[in-house]
């Protein structure tokens, strides 16, 4: 499968965005999708994940309550919906695919080692 994220930008503090993670070559349906992101000097982390075959949804702490993580079958495409944007939400967002855990998708879903497939980084900036 063949990933591409879009949607990033500069948003002000507060404000939302949309990112979009459209899958190619095989349907998002066969796999996890996970977003992770990079801000500078840190390392990359995991913020939330779909697709492990129960209907469970993970979020980051940091995370949890402000974005959404959904799916379009109709347009194989995964969304993250952010919400109450901070200027620490600052990074390079990537969305991956990796194997459908089945109901253990929570020993896996953060670790960016479990993932094969990743798109092109969004760059996403939260500033006044």
């Amino acid at each position: 499968v063949q990933l591409q994220a879009s949607g990033g930008g500069l948003v002000q503090p507060g404000g939302s965005l949309t990112l979009s993670c459209a899958a190619s070559g095989d349907t998002v349906d066969d796999y996890a999708i996970g977003w992770f992101r990079q801000a500078p000097g840190k390392k990359r982390e995991g913020i939330s994940s779909m697709g492990d075959g129960d209907g469970t949804l993970f979020y980051d702490s940091t995370v949890r309550g402000r974005f959404t993580i959904s799916s379009d079958r109709a347009k194989n495409t995964v969304y993250l919906q952010m919400n109450s944007l901070k200027p620490e939400d600052t990074a390079v967002y990537y969305c991956a695919a990796r194997t459908q855990s089945y109901g253990l998708g929570y020993r896996v879903w953060d670790r960016d080692d479990e993932y094969t497939y990743w798109g092109q980084g969004t760059q996403v900036t939260v500033s006044s």
